[in-house]
């Protein structure tokens, strides 16, 4: 099964994309590493964005979560 995802992300997206826990999600859209999106309080993040740091050198951050 495919999973699809619209422009912008929320959190339990990113979680699913990047395999970390809710928790993790959240301290990575707070960190700073890419743009974020605030919708009242909702948290969104393109996808290009997400898309471009995860092919980036920013791997770094996940490993120091683990």
């Amino acid at each position: 099964m495919q999973l699809t995802y619209s422009v912008l992300l929320n959190v339990s997206d990113i979680q699913k994309l990047l395999g970390i826990g809710r928790k993790q999600a959240y301290t990575l859209v707070h960190s700073g590493e890419f743009h974020v999106i605030n919708i009242g309080k909702r948290i969104k993040v393109s996808k290009n964005v997400l898309i471009s740091w995860m092919e980036g050198e920013n791997q770094e951050w996940l490993h120091k979560q683990n």
